[in-house]
């Protein structure tokens, strides 16, 4: 799963992309480049699933990011790295600052928004376009079943575009949404909104989407003690972090939940789509697990911390054994039985 962070020139998303990543891309990008970087996903039930059983290694969620490159800086490169992706996650600036210069000549999250919005909403019009126009062009000699299904879901599609609607809103079956995934419409993807804030509206900071300050994240990340970083975000008047925020909403956004396993080799958050039954997520840790699922033995983490271990939980009656229709819940404690 590819995360697409995209956005008008000084933005801040090279910025909010190395302080996510840790990857440092203020020089040395090409004309055009899309980079990509993976950004670890801060989990307290990790930290404290590790706290207990002490683990050799300890291993959090994961998130890619993709920086494209800047909106309307000549070309559609940023665009053909944003259709790459699983989510779009539009990167606005919403704080004034004299010395960074915005090229709408002034500071207006809400309108930039809009402007990404359709700027996409016009590409996937165009793509469309061309395709109904070829499409013209092959009923000449005859047209097929999956042609005329092709067609009518583009009118269907290009109908809710003019409408200044969103393709993610069109309810398409599982037959509509093959017919036109070739064509790789943009607008179809889940999207997040995170807005670059100044210090000082942070604690605040309300919309849609998730807030950030790129400015007071550098600084966070400069406090090498957790006590004083603790201390910092109090007298911001925020609890944790805006990188957390944004990994933790771009998690959500994707449909993405965790689950976890615990011992003493490693503690670990595996990542599956909501909804997803036992053995599929059994897959996730080797395919064999899938293949011969029995069963699963789940703890959920409240009884794990109210109980204080693994042992303990069991004693009370809190481990329940479930089967392969079991939907596994974010936070469940696994561990799989399986034969193959």
């Amino acid at each position: 799963m590819k995360i697409a962070l995209v956005g008008l020139p000084a933005a801040g998303k090279k910025t909010l992309f190395s302080l996510l990543t840790g990857r440092d891309v203020s020089t040395g990008l090409k004309p055009g480049e899309a980079v990509e970087g993976v950004a670890h996903i801060q989990d307290s039930r990790v930290d404290h699933l590790a706290g207990v059983c002490n683990p050799k290694k300890k291993t959090y969620a994961e998130n890619n990011f993709v920086l494209c490159p800047d909106v309307l800086e000549g070309g559609r490169d940023w665009l053909d790295a944003a259709r790459r992706c699983d989510l779009l996650s539009y990167v606005v600036r919403a704080f004034d600052a004299d010395d960074v210069y915005h090229p709408a000549g002034s500071v207006d999250a809400a309108r930039d928004l809009e402007q990404l919005r359709a700027e996409l909403q016009l590409a996937d019009m165009e793509r469309i376009e061309r395709r109904l126009v070829r499409l013209e062009k092959e009923k000449r000699a005859g047209q097929s079943a999956e042609q005329k299904l092709e067609e009518s879901v583009l009118r269907k599609c290009m109908d809710t575009l003019e409408g200044d609607g969103r393709l993610r809103d069109v309810e398409l079956d599982e037959r509509e949404q093959g017919a036109i995934k070739s064509l790789e419409l943009v607008t179809l993807l889940p999207e997040l909104v995170i807005r670059n804030v100044a210090e000082d509206e942070l604690s605040g900071a309300e919309g849609e989407g998730a807030a950030v300050s790129c400015l007071i994240e550098q600084e966070i990340m400069a406090i090498e003690s957790d006590d004083e970083r603790n201390e910092y975000l109090e007298s911001l008047g925020i609890s944790e972090s805006g990188l957390e925020r944004v990994n933790a909403a771009a998690y959500a956004a994707q449909g993405l939940m965790s689950f976890y396993t615990a011992g003493p080799d490693e503690t670990r958050a595996w990542t599956i789509h909501q909804g997803s039954p036992a053995p599929v997520a059994g897959g996730k840790i080797h395919s064999d697990i899938e293949r011969g699922f029995i069963r699963v033995e789940v703890i959920k983490f409240d009884d794990f911390v109210a109980a204080g271990s693994e042992k303990a939980a069991k004693e009370v009656g809190k481990m329940q054994l479930k089967g392969k229709d079991y939907v596994i819940e974010d936070g469940d404690i696994c561990h799989f039985l399986f034969n193959v």
